[in-house]
């Protein structure tokens, strides 16, 4: 049994949705599919597929096993690359991640470099307001906001932000600048945080943490409408510098009760491949370390 052979089936059959196209793909007739995935399937004991008449789909074993099975045949590639003396050259596909508004505003441009250097490589990006698990999601990349758990992952710190409580000078002028954190009640608020129209945003108070439970007049799931909402006048709201960093340089945007920040949260870009990550990866580290803590609103 070719066990190379029969995870490169398995692979182009989930990537090109059937067999057949799995067959054109790899150029074998599709009934050597057919017996490559029976066979993989006996050898593991499990179901990899789910087939009918008119679809394949992945099971949730195939789903796991089929992530494995990239990573081991991109591996497998890198190897090649080495061997043959084109390891100076990445190719194949890198998979990131980073939060959705950083992503757009600092990720994407650092991606697009990268792909304009290397011709070889693609990239899939998510941009994602959640904590992807890199090892279950065959994620390459991370940009991580904040301060990071104990794991056995490699972390690069590249920079920091700050918490910070805006709005537009023209509704200061209108409605004053708060002065203290319980200034902040009789404010309207835009909640950019969570669905609870009640937030609570942690302030510095005489050296402690305090936590300000608030009325939110605007609560919303993304920070760019929470970021429209100010900058048209409605109110106040709390986001991170980078979020907003544009808007302040130009004036569109006030910080106020700076004195009562929480120490700046830190930005690490992080892997899991260590000392032997691949060419392809540690090329877009290197230039993600050295585009990042060039980026003026990460410090």
């Amino acid at each position: 049994m070719d066990r190379f052979h029969l995870i490169n089936v398995f692979v182009a059959v989930v990537d090109t949705n059937g067999f057949a196209g799995a067959a054109r793909k790899l150029s074998i007739s599709p009934p050597a599919v057919t017996r490559a995935i029976n066979e993989l399937e006996s050898h593991l004991g499990l179901r990899l597929l789910t087939r009918t008449t008119r679809s394949v789909r992945v099971t949730e074993s195939g789903e796991r096993y089929v992530q494995d099975c990239r990573r081991i045949l991109a591996e497998i590639a890198e190897a090649d690359e080495s061997v043959s003396g084109l390891h100076s050259a990445p190719r194949g596909r890198l998979t990131l991640t980073a939060p959705t508004l950083f992503g757009g505003i600092h990720v994407t441009p650092i991606v697009t470099e990268y792909l304009q250097r290397y011709p070889d490589v693609s990239a899939s990006c998510l941009f994602l307001d959640r904590v992807v698990n890199l090892m279950d999601e065959g994620v390459d990349v991370a940009i991580r906001i904040g301060e990071l758990p104990d794991s056995t992952m490699q972390a690069i710190r590249v920079g920091q932000v700050r918490r910070v409580i805006c709005a537009s000078p023209g509704y200061l002028e209108t409605h004053g600048v708060p002065q203290a954190p319980d200034d902040l009640h009789q404010h309207t608020l835009v909640s950019a945080s969570s669905v609870t129209p009640n937030p609570e945003w942690r302030l510095l108070v005489d050296g402690e943490v305090r936590s300000i439970r608030l009325q939110a007049r605007m609560t919303t799931t993304t920070n760019d409408s929470a970021v429209a909402a100010v900058l048209s006048g409605f109110g106040i709201t709390r986001l991170l510098s980078y979020q907003v960093a544009t808007h302040l340089r130009e004036g569109l945007l006030k910080t106020v009760l700076g004195e009562f920040e929480l120490p700046p949260l830190p930005v690490h870009v992080v892997h899991r491949e260590g000392r032997q990550a691949s060419h392809r990866v540690r090329s877009f580290i290197d230039l993600a370390i050295e585009r990042l803590r060039a980026e003026v609103s990460l410090h």
